[in-house]
């Protein structure tokens, strides 16, 4: 039996043909088969080669699994002790790592059972350099299943906790690595972002979390879900550290084609520059349509709760105190980012992830063939146990591209350029843009046996001001700004492009003001 790729029978030749509308008879269908010969041994001829992937660096052991009395939570998914350099400006800093991100020898399963068993063979580009920097991998944390629900509800080893408050939703889809820097389990985390999923956790958590500029920080080595929106980020207790550890992750990669002729030649690179400047003179936008929301009936999303926007209007006036100049401004097309992101996230996720086993294609740079490989094969078998989040996803993207044949996720990649032109008009006499983070407190988890259409509105239904800004790429940092009956609430701070800096100065100039949970 050959080695590798196998050519097609016959009757896989004919049953492909009946699937794309072709008739074909056998005798044809012998023919295409003569045809296929030359390039199944292409396929063949790759198998003999090895592929140069990123290197592993740092010495480790596979971690284990912490019993429920080490994780109190459910936030750890593996703990480990992977020691990095003995010097640099992380040293001694424990970094836990959502587990969406590829560290070599350690499982990971991405919040769902279609990939528990996987261990990755790699280390992500922001692994390497966080070890690099001195900082030490305490271990991976629990992601929602797919990284499909901002809630923390859906992750296949069951809900993770808000150790604020137990009994409600700590946020996701970063979910774990909020919780852990509120138990102090870890000085730093990496988070991932397409949707809110570094900012929302941050919020209802009550911890800073930084979505940086798009193509600032790589990807390489993380489970794609869109590749036009994916971020990875820091997330810290302060804006101090959160600029410590971008500085160290930040920065081009070759094997990542999201970053290829995105970042400026001049791009910041000590963000540690940002901290203790102050906000003297700085122009501020409160953007008008981040707060009093009414019922968002055009997409079932709630409306504000008065609570956040009196504490973030607070805030905003502390940042007025400290010599900003505040101003209100209006970007209606705010309310259709989130429009836009749903026709980008739903054929495009199911494109990359599902059609393409978690790794996209049709671009330039390093595809992780394990992943693929191990995906490949699992999630097919197991799609009955997948969450209510993922499948809707799966049905209505495939139903999408099946029907429409792409023009929507086309049409809202072409819009986008309209959403980023509105928040940039604003950007261009203001250097940040102001609004809650989420416009309301984080609600109690749901019970595990709720309806179809009740997991769904946990996963969801605080997306009101996140997702436009992975759609633009603007950097959006949220900070805690206050707190009622236990709950953190988060202010999020918008900047231009590639401005990274300032968006960490006025978050610091703020904690630097007040102590956020008496407020």
């Amino acid at each position: 039996m050959p080695k590798g790729a196998r050519l097609p029978t016959i009757s896989q030749i004919v049953a492909l043909a009946t699937e794309f509308g072709m008739e074909m008879s056998e005798a044809d269908a012998a023919s295409y088969q003569s045809l296929m010969v030359g390039a199944i041994n292409s396929y063949r001829r790759l198998d003999e080669f090895a592929e140069a992937k990123p290197p592993v660096k740092y010495p480790r052991t596979p971690g284990y699994r912490p019993p429920p009395e080490e994780n109190p939570y459910n936030a750890w998914y593996v703990k480990t002790d992977i020691k990095g350099a003995e010097e640099g400006p992380l040293a001694g800093m424990r970094v836990a790592v959502k587990d969406a991100v590829c560290v070599a020898g350690v499982p990971m399963m991405g919040g769902s059972m279609a990939l528990e068993g996987f261990t990755p063979d790699i280390d992500a580009t922001v692994i390497t350099r966080l070890l690099d920097a001195g900082a030490t991998i305490a271990g991976k944390v629990h992601t929602e299943d797919h990284s499909f629900s901002a809630g923390g509800h859906t992750t296949a080893l069951g809900p993770t906790r808000n150790p604020r408050k137990p009994d409600h939703a700590p946020g996701g889809s970063s979910t774990g690595s909020a919780v852990v820097l509120v138990t102090g389990e870890a000085e730093l985390a990496i988070g991932a972002d397409q949707g809110g999923s570094i900012r929302i956790p941050a919020a209802w958590s009550g911890i800073v979390g930084l979505k940086p500029t798009y193509g600032l920080v790589p990807y390489t080595g993380a489970m794609t879900l869109e590749a036009t929106i994916d971020h990875l980020g820091p997330m810290a207790n302060s804006a101090a550290d959160c600029a410590k550890m971008l500085s160290a992750m930040a920065g081009p990669d070759p094997l990542d084609p999201r970053q290829r002729g995105v970042i400026p030649v001049d791009y910041i690179g000590d963000y540690g520059a940002a901290i203790g400047r102050g906000c003297k003179n700085i122009k501020i936008a409160v953007i008008k349509e981040g707060f009093n929301q009414s019922q968002r009936d055009d997409l079932g999303l709630p409306g504000s709760e008065e609570v956040v926007d009196r504490k973030v209007m607070a805030a905003v006036e502390r940042l007025k105190e400290e010599g900003a100049v505040v101003t209100e401004v209006s970007v209606p097309m705010h309310y259709d980012g989130v429009h836009l992101w749903n026709a980008i996230i739903l054929e495009g996720s199911n494109e990359a992830v599902w059609r393409c086993n978690g790794a996209g294609s049709n671009w330039s740079g390093f595809y992780n063939t394990h992943l693929i490989e191990s995906y490949g094969r699992a999630w097919r078998d197991q799609a009955d146990d997948l969450p209510v989040t993922v499948k809707t996803v799966i049905l209505l993207g495939e139903y999408m591209h099946r029907n429409y044949h792409g023009r929507y996720y086309a049409k809202g990649q072409n819009i986008r350029a309209q959403l980023r032109a509105a928040y940039d008009e604003v950007l261009a006499e203001h250097d940040v843009l102001v609004m809650p983070t989420v416009p309301f407190r984080a609600p109690p988890i749901p019970d595990v046996d709720c309806s179809i259409e009740d997991t769904m509105f946990y996963a969801l239904h605080m997306i009101n001001n996140t997702p436009q800004f992975d759609v633009t790429g603007h950097p959006a940092i949220s900070v805690p700004c206050g707190v009622e009956d236990d709950l953190p609430i988060g202010m999020m701070i918008v900047g231009k492009h590639f401005d990274d800096l300032t968006v960490l100065q006025v978050a610091d100039a703020f904690e630097q003001s007040c102590d956020w949970l008496a407020l």
